[in-house]
């Protein structure tokens, strides 16, 4: 993937490591991005000197910054030291409300990615809003999940084809407490859960097994409407204790960001089971989580060359295997099966075309169409830009990922209804 230009700032001496980060700004009031907002950096431990200000571009991005980090070795083992710096953002602009967010974990040799959306201005001494990022999910205290039979008693339950939802609601804390309900995107969610429960400097292969148990535990939860059916009004909660951890507007990494959106549409089956298996995962530091995939355990699997399905299998059984479906909300239209490329013609350009175009409105850099159907130069050159501000490979094909991040990206500009209604 082309990067994009970086700003470097001058190190420590002895530091010899560094992360990357790029921060993206949004408007909550259409779901643009805004254009020259001011970002200020500073590390959390000394929050009042400012390492440097940056300023979004048309497409409401930074430049990419590398910043110091601590060696990736110290996250390829359980270890006291935390393998991770941490830094505060300021976001501001005029007529939007100034987002601080604390503890943005950057990882030595990879790329994080800070979304922040800012909420309009009401008045003009309103008060800024503050995100906290707790801990890392393998370095902060957390409890234990207790372990949850892996496929529901549904009884009484009308079955269905699996489906993939655009949104789900996810309850800030435990069941019962009155907290705040979040409508987030579902890959959205499963991007933020992975960036807090595993690191990103892991193997390839240990990055899918472990985005594959978060969808596929997900997926259940949302099919089987566990806790509406015990009167809830939520899909899923933010508590590592019933679900897994999820932070809210807390980075991930690009990655896993590009990861999930090639095989969000996946998830674990058992023979002759319809509902996607409640794949449960624990960090295996201290104790051993019979019939749940080791986090850490995967690290040593993938480390040795195991798959992502071996190291799901070692841990959560033999017969169990990869699903998808092409059951997908939220999106104009299916993905049709082949990519588009240079010289492809028909119904399905003519969609990406208008649907580019209405994107290109709001992110300037992407240039206009024609729109007649025809995969030109023209339009593979907008396709590599696309992918260029969304974290895909630049290939200026349209592969299954670049088809749905185009209909998630033009759905989420059209947006006039809450999609968790």
């Amino acid at each position: 993937m082309k990067r994009r230009n970086y700003r470097v700032f001058p190190a420590q001496m002895e530091t010899q490591t560094f992360g990357q980060l790029q921060v993206n700004v949004i408007c909550e009031y259409g779901n643009r991005p805004v254009e020259k907002a001011i970002v200020e950096i500073y590390r959390k431990d000394d929050p009042i000197k400012i390492l440097d200000s940056l300023r979004t571009d048309s497409s409401g991005q930074t430049p990419v910054i590398d910043l110091p980090a601590p060696d990736a070795m110290y996250t390829m083992e359980p270890s006291t030291t935390q393998p991770y710096s941490e830094y505060n953002l300021v976001i501001s602009v005029p007529g939007l409300k100034t987002v601080i967010i604390n503890g943005v974990q950057i990882l030595s040799g990879v790329t994080a990615i800070q979304n922040a959306i800012l909420p309009r201005l009401l008045t003009i001494d309103e008060a800024p809003m503050v995100i906290d990022i707790p801990p890392h999910g393998l370095f902060g205290a957390y409890l234990i999940k207790p372990y949850e039979a892996p496929i529901k008693d549904i009884t009484g339950f009308e079955m269905r084809d699996v489906n993939i939802p655009s949104h789900i609601l996810v309850h800030d804390g435990i069941p019962k407490d009155p907290s705040n309900n979040f409508c987030i995107e579902y890959k959205d969610y499963i991007k933020n859960v992975v960036s807090g429960t595993i690191y990103a400097t892991w193997p390839k292969e240990t990055i899918y097994a472990n985005i594959l148990t978060t969808l596929s535990f997900s997926l259940n939860r949302y099919y089987t409407n566990w806790y509406k059916s015990q009167g809830f009004d939520f899909t899923i909660t933010s508590s590592p204790v019933f679900d897994n951890l999820w932070s809210y507007g807390r980075n991930i990494y690009e990655n896993i960001d590009t990861a999930v959106d090639y095989i969000f549409n996946y998830f674990l089956s058992e023979p002759n089971i319809l509902q996607p298996i409640l794949t449960q995962a624990c960090n295996g530091k201290l104790v051993i989580c019979e019939g749940m995939l080791s986090r850490w355990g995967s690290l040593t699997l993938g480390n040795d060359g195991y798959t992502a399905l071996e190291q799901i299998r070692q841990y959560l059984g033999e017969s169990i295997y990869i699903n998808s479906t092409n059951d997908i909300s939220g999106v104009p239209q299916t993905w049709p099966g082949y990519n588009l490329t240079l010289g492809v013609t028909g119904e399905a350009v003519t969609n990406m075309q208008n649907q580019l175009n209405t994107i290109s409105t709001a992110y300037i850099a992407i240039p206009a169409l024609t729109v007649n159907g025809i995969y030109n130069q023209e339009m593979e050159n907008a396709i590599k830009e696309f992918q260029n501000i969304f974290y895909l490979p630049e290939t200026g094909i349209i592969d299954f990922a670049t088809w749905y991040k185009i209909g998630e990206i033009y759905t989420r500009l059209n947006r006039r209804v809450d999609m968790c209604q």
